[in-house]
């Protein structure tokens, strides 16, 4: 069985679809954020300030390289929104496994964030309400040719079942 790499924009669902997808197919679940905090012993946001993003996406690579190669198994990993787009990242998810893309509308995107707190994403916390919709087009546009390489494409209306008999097979 293949590892398994969600990719997509800050709030697709990657964690929340990953956890239960993974549990779907029997895969052990990675949320790649919460490994690099817990690696660091930092929020991300802390990481951003203190450390710079060029130091985060270093280690975001890292840790998507050792995820692999400790757990030595069937992994389905939830990836930053980023992750794709730094260091050769999407090849090494497709020549180590099937990558899906949840494709989220960014009007979607944006109300989810700011559902939730939009203050853990470092790279929108600065952005006003009003603006955060526009801002999430033009990263989904600039993060498009990365996300457009995955092996699959859902939406957010796809269900946990509809994605376990599209992947199964590919598996």
């Amino acid at each position: 069985m293949k590892n398994i790499f969600l990719v997509g924009m800050p709030s697709s669902g990657k964690s929340t679809l990953g956890r239960r997808l993974a549990r779907a197919l029997g895969l052990v679940f990675v949320d790649l954020d919460k490994a690099i905090v817990r690696d660091q012993r930092m929020k991300i946001p802390e990481i951003f300030r203190e450390k710079g993003q060029d130091f985060f996406r270093e280690l975001e690579a890292r840790m998507l390289r050792e995820a692999l190669y400790f757990a030595e198994g069937h992994l389905l990993i939830a990836t930053g929104g980023g992750t794709p787009c730094y260091y050769q990242n999407m090849e090494y998810m497709k020549s180590n496994g099937l990558s899906i893309f949840l494709n989220v509308a960014p009007s979607e995107l944006a109300a989810r964030i700011l559902n939730h707190n939009k203050d853990d994403r470092p790279l929108l916390s600065q952005i006003k309400a009003e603006d955060l919709e526009a801002r999430l087009s033009e990263g989904l546009a600039d993060r498009l040719p990365f996300y457009a390489q995955a092996d699959l494409t859902i939406s957010d209306k796809t269900s946990v079942p509809q994605i376990v008999a599209l992947v199964r097979p590919l598996l």
